[in-house]
């Protein structure tokens, strides 16, 4: 019989039920409409909040489907949640906030942390909007200072030093047991507060990082993606995947795609202000040209600023919730199983360009990396020196004439 196991997750500044088990379209399914479940790339499960109603659900989802619940973990990691005041040297450890508040205003704060704590928040959210961080940054580094500050309860968290840090950090590791990655985003939340904002320099050399795993990017064929591309219908979504491929595009640079960013003159894709606040310039498919000017003629209504718009919200941009959803249908359609998401059209663009003999540094403009060793990832096979870059969108549509 097949295993489907919960256990706790903090995700989002909230607790959760992950669901771990083997792919399977039809659980997935049925778990779909009975509860809001959503899909974590960080952890790699399923997850949905942790509530008594959910859980029953999760129950009944398992009775129907054949498959055996197991919910030791859930319930060992809930305990381990409301486990008494603990102590490591230098820091009292009264256990992890149960829900982190999006807002961190001084108000929010004060219930859970003391008011020096709360006003050195203040301190960090403040400088990290003065440095222009992007969003997603700022929401996670917050996160993380938040979850070091509610476990220092009064004590104030600048009269630290590296070896209360290093017994911080081990408590971390062996009591809290968060993943490398988890890790490496509380070290680089802590690094920002001692050394930005408290401006005390080379403040974290003493401390060691838990080494990162070499993770090879995740690529599909040539032929799984020209399945995926023919099953789909709607020439929007159509759209929306061939600009993703055609020049290595993440989700969020496709749906940040302005109407005015798309030159056919020069046949040229302006990206602005992407990962790491980076501009760019990448070569415009003729056929994704094509697809776009077939979509926006038969666009109702027609898009005003961005050149994929929530329908329901003109001149706000697609959601990449509703690109990922987009991805998942088309795999789904084209039978692909392997475990990968919407970003491995960019693994998969990088890969093919590298298969037809393209240098890397070329690659590595394209795609907007900084270091050279990002790119080197995707070196498994002979680097030659070409100028004339094909596109690869285009280079498919000669071999599997893409309906659109």
């Amino acid at each position: 019989m097949k295993t489907l196991t919960c256990k706790f997750l903090i995700h989002r500044g909230g607790e959760n039920i992950a669901l771990h088990f083997d792919p399977d379209k039809i659980l997935t399914g049925f778990l779909r409409k009975c509860i809001k479940i959503t899909w974590s790339r960080k952890n790699k499960c399923w997850y949905c909040p942790c509530t008594r109603g959910n859980f029953e659900e999760i129950k009944k989802a398992c009775l129907k489907n054949d498959y055996l619940l197991d919910h030791s973990l859930l319930k060992s990691g809930m305990e381990s949640k409301a486990r008494p005041e603990t102590e490591i040297p230098g820091i009292t450890i009264a256990g992890e906030p149960r829900k982190a508040t999006a807002s961190y205003t001084h108000k929010s704060i004060s219930p859970r942390l003391s008011e020096i704590n709360a006003a050195e928040m203040e301190k960090y959210i403040r400088h990290l909007a003065l440095k222009s961080y992007s969003p997603s940054t700022i929401r996670t580094y917050t996160n993380e200072f938040f979850q070091f500050l509610a476990i220092l309860k009064d004590k104030p968290a600048e009269t630290l030093d590296s070896n209360r840090l290093k017994d911080y950090l081990q408590y971390c590791h062996q009591t809290l047991h968060l993943s490398d990655a988890t890790l490496h985003s509380r070290i680089n939340a802590l690094k920002f507060y001692f050394e930005q904002v408290l401006g005390k320099d080379k403040f974290f050399w003493e401390i060691p990082r838990p080494k990162k795993p070499v993770q090879l990017p995740k690529v599909l064929g040539e032929r799984e993606i020209g399945r995926m591309f023919n099953s789909i219908k709607n020439i929007k979504h159509k759209a929306i995947l061939f600009a993703a491929y055609s020049a290595g595009l993440r989700v969020s640079e496709v749906i940040n795609l302005k109407i005015k960013d798309v030159d056919s003159e020069r046949m040229q894709l302006f990206i602005e202000k992407a990962k790491g606040k980076k501009d760019r310039y990448v070569g415009l498919s003729i056929l994704l040209l094509d697809v776009l000017r077939a979509y926006i003629k038969q666009a109702v209504p027609k898009p005003r600023v961005y050149v994929f718009e929530n329908p329901m919200n003109p001149g706000q941009q697609y959601s990449v919730r509703g690109a990922q959803k987009i991805f998942q249908q088309a795999k789904d359609n084209a039978f692909v199983n392997k475990n990968v998401g919407i970003h491995s059209l960019r693994h998969s663009f990088a890969t093919h360009l590298l298969e037809k003999g393209i240098d890397i540094r070329y690659i590595k403009d394209i795609l907007g990396h900084f270091s050279i060793k990002t790119t080197e990832r995707y070196l498994h096979v002979k680097r030659e020196t070409l100028v004339n870059i094909p596109n690869m969108l285009d280079e498919l549509n000669k071999s599997f004439n893409l309906e659109w």
